[in-house]
């Protein structure tokens, strides 16, 4: 049996950018996506702390500093609103006691203040 545990988690990310007509992702500074153990377009969840909305998506490298919202994602943020990014992985139960999960918190320009593993 496996059971869904949460894998990493960029906390207080801010949103940088919104492209409606985009494909479909989220854009992340590459030093951040190495810092949370995230690869490209793996699935993620987005927890927006501004305005409750919460959806997935995938992960596509971004510029140092960015985090943005494209396609229909776009209309669910606005810049500044600041973003839980959560991915999850099926642990194996024998393992899930001793499971530890990434944490990356960022502060003012989504430079990386601390992390630990929880």
């Amino acid at each position: 049996m496996t059971i869904p545990m949460l894998y990493s988690k960029l906390h207080r990310a801010t949103v940088t950018g919104a492209d409606l007509h985009y494909e479909g992702s989220i854009a992340i500074d590459t030093g951040l996506i190495t810092a949370a153990k995230l690869r490209p377009l793996q699935l993620v969840e987005i927890y927006n702390i501004n305005n409750g909305e919460r959806f997935a998506t995938y992960v596509i490298a971004g510029a140092p500093g960015e985090v943005s919202l494209n396609g229909a994602a776009a209309r669910r943020v606005q810049k500044g609103d600041l973003l839980i990014v959560c991915a999850y992985a099926q642990i194996a139960s024998e393992e899930a006691d001793t499971h530890q999960a990434k944490i990356v918190l960022l502060g003012e320009g989504n430079v990386i203040e601390k992390t630990f593993d929880q």
